[in-house]
C-alpha cells in the first residue's frame, strides 16, 4: 500500500469519526416536532384554564348584578315602610356589589383580550406544527438520500478501480485468444475434412475409368509378319507377353 492511500484511509476515518459524533438529522427533526406538539398541549391546557376563569368570572358578575339589583329592591320596600336607616344600610349594600360588579366586569374584559391572544396563538402554533411536519419528512428523506450518496461514495472509495480496469482489459485480450484459436482450428478441421472428400472423389474417378477399361473389349493384336529365317513362334509369344505387360502397367500407373 502506498503512502497516498495510507493518507487517505486516515482521513476517511476522521471524517467517519466526526460524521458518527455529529447530530443526526433525522433525530433532532423529530425531536423538534414533538417538542412543538407539547408546547400546544400547554397551550391548549392553558387556553383551556382561561376559558374557565372567564366563565367562573362571568357568572361571578352576573351573581353580583343580581346581588345590587337584591339590596336595591330592599332599599325601596324599607322606604316604603317608612324606614329609611334601614333603606340607607340597604343602598350602602348595594353601592358595594355594584363596586364588586365593576371591577368583575374589568376583569372580565382583561381575561376576554388574554383568551383571544391564547387562541390566535394556538391556531398558529397548530399552523407552525403542520408546516413542520411537512418539512420534516420533506428534510428527513433528503437525510437518508445524503446517508446513502455518502455510503455508495465510500464503497467507491475502497475500490481500486484501476486495478478492477486492467483486470478486465487482461480477460478481453486472453477472450479474444480463445475465440483466434477456436477459429483456426474449426478452419483447419474444414481443410482437412475438404481433403479427405477431394481424396475419395479422385480415387473414384480412377477407379471408374479402370472399370471402363477393362469392360471395353479390345480388338486382336496383328501378328508382325516376320521372315521365316528372323522369328520363331517362342519369340512371337514373348514378344505378345511383354507388350501385354506393358499395357498392364500403364493401365495400373493411370
Amino acid at each position: 500500500m502506498g503512502l497516498f492511500n495510507r493518507i487517505m484511509q486516515v482521513i476517511r476515518a476522521n471524517i467517519n469519526s466526526l460524521v458518527g459524533k455529529a447530530e443526526d438529522p433525522e433525530k433532532i427533526l423529530e425531536q423538534a416536532v414533538n417538542d412543538m406538539q407539547e408546547d400546544l398541549i400547554q397551550l391548549r391546557q392553558a387556553v383551556a384554564a382561561a376559558i374557565a376563569t372567564q366563565k367562573r368570572t362571568e357568572r361571578q358578575y352576573s351573581q353580583t348584578q343580581s346581588q345590587a339589583e337584591e339590596w336595591y329592591r330592599r332599599a325601596q320596600l324599607a322606604l316604603q315602610k317608612g324606614d329609611e336607616n334601614l333603606a340607607r344600610e340597604a343602598l350602602t349594600r348595594r353601592k358595594t356589589y355594584q363596586e364588586m360588579a365593576a371591577d368583575m366586569k374589568a376583569q372580565l374584559e382583561q381575561q376576554s383580550t388574554v383568551v383571544n391572544q391564547l387562541k390566535q396563538n394556538m391556531r398558529q402554533l397548530e399552523s407552525k406544527i403542520a408546516e413542520a411536519k411537512a418539512k420534516k419528512d420533506f428534510y428527513i428523506a433528503r437525510a437518508r438520500s445524503a446517508k446513502a450518496s455518502e455510503k455508495l461514495n465510500e464503497m467507491i472509495g475502497k475500490l481500486n478501480t484501476s486495478s478492477a480496469i486492467n483486470a478486465f482489459e487482461r480477460m478481453e485480450e486472453k477472450v479474444l485468444q480463445l475465440e483466434a484459436r477456436s477459429a483456426a482450428l474449426a478452419e483447419l478441421n474444414t481443410q482437412t475434412l475438404e481433403n479427405k472428400f477431394a481424396a475419395l472423389e479422385g480415387s473414384s474417378n480412377v477407379d471408374a475409368e479402370l472399370a471402363a477399361m477393362k469392360a471395353q473389349p479390345w480388338p486382336d493384336s496383328p501378328k508382325p509378319q516376320l521372315p521365316a529365317s528372323q522369328s520363331s513362334p517362342n519369340e512371337d509369344s514373348i514378344i505378345i507377353e511383354r507388350e501385354l505387360q506393358q499395357l498392364r502397367s500403364e493401365m495400373e500407373n493411370r
